[in-house]
């Protein structure tokens, strides 16, 4: 009876470590790479598998063979907004990344079956864009990577780098219709708070967009809503480009007069000093 008892205690104490789970890292680690593109999120998800000294196009990977695009799980990208990649429409969600390399041109392909082992059930039919592309040459990586090199708010260029290989593709945003779009939005009730008018015409001012007429419409009614340093100086500004320096004099100097009263930063107001003289000398005054 003894001997049964102490058999099931060493089973109980061995039990754990015979189904314990084994953890070890991957030989291509994981790798997570996210940027903002005007109001798009970009999340490009990926392994990064080296160079090791092997041969890797057209060896380890084949030229004319569809390639998962990195290691193990299928390379994924997430879009929170519609976009245009090398001027072609791809609509939000998350796809997975394939290629096809060539010795002077590739495939890049975005599918819509996100989670998958590999290319191994990579299919053609679930595919939601293709486009091709000419790789370039660049100095040594061993890690392969994805990086945004080039970014503005309408538009950036993703690239993805490996041994001395360079794949390059530009995705596009429509930023400036989808701000016009949220400021309408913004401004179609009743407003009370003089942020958001000026947040709306400080945007149009900012990029340059020609709509002069309705950034001075926000401007005014962000102003009449309440008489700030910020709104008055913008509405200067707003006023000189339209080559009004007088009146953009006037309301600089209101402004300068609002701020220090309300101890706005002190670094700023100076700057709109020396905006006043410089209109000023530009007026003939």
């Amino acid at each position: 009876m003894k001997k049964t008892v102490v058999f099931a205690a060493l089973l109980a104490a061995l039990a754990p470590s015979a189904f314990a789970e084994l953890t070890l890292p991957r030989l291509s680690q994981k790798a997570t790479v996210m940027q903002v593109v005007g109001l798009t999120d970009v999340t490009i998800a990926y392994n990064r598998p080296g160079v090791k000294g092997r041969t890797i196009w057209g060896d380890l990977v084949p030229y004319e063979a569809v390639w998962r695009t990195g290691a193990n799980e299928a390379t994924t990208i997430t879009l929170s907004r519609d976009v245009k990649i090398n001027g072609k429409p791809l609509a939000a969600g998350i796809y997975s990344i394939h290629t096809i390399p060539g010795k002077t041109a590739w495939t890049v392909i975005f599918n819509k079956a996100a989670e998958q082992w590999g290319s191994y059930e990579y299919d053609a039919a679930k595919d939601a864009l293709r486009l091709e592309v000419k790789p370039d040459q660049g100095p040594h990586q061993e890690w392969m990577s994805f990086s945004f090199p080039d970014v503005s708010s309408d538009a950036a260029t993703v690239v993805l780098a490996w041994e001395k290989l360079r794949v390059p593709f530009r995705i596009e945003t429509d930023t400036t219709a989808q701000a016009l779009a949220s400021i309408k939005e913004a401004l179609s009730g009743e407003m009370k708070d003089w942020e958001i008018p000026y947040q709306a015409a400080s945007f149009s001012f900012s990029a340059g967009l020609d709509n002069r007429a309705d950034a001075m419409k926000w401007i005014d009614q962000s102003v009449g809503l309440q008489e700030t340093y910020w709104n008055l100086r913008l509405k200067a500004s707003l006023l000189e480009r339209d080559g009004k320096k007088k009146e953009a004099v006037a309301i600089a100097e209101k402004a300068v007069k609002i701020g220090k009263a309300n101890d706005d930063p002190a670094s700023e107001i100076a700057k709109t000093e020396k905006l006043i003289v410089e209109w000023k000398a530009g007026s003939g005054k």
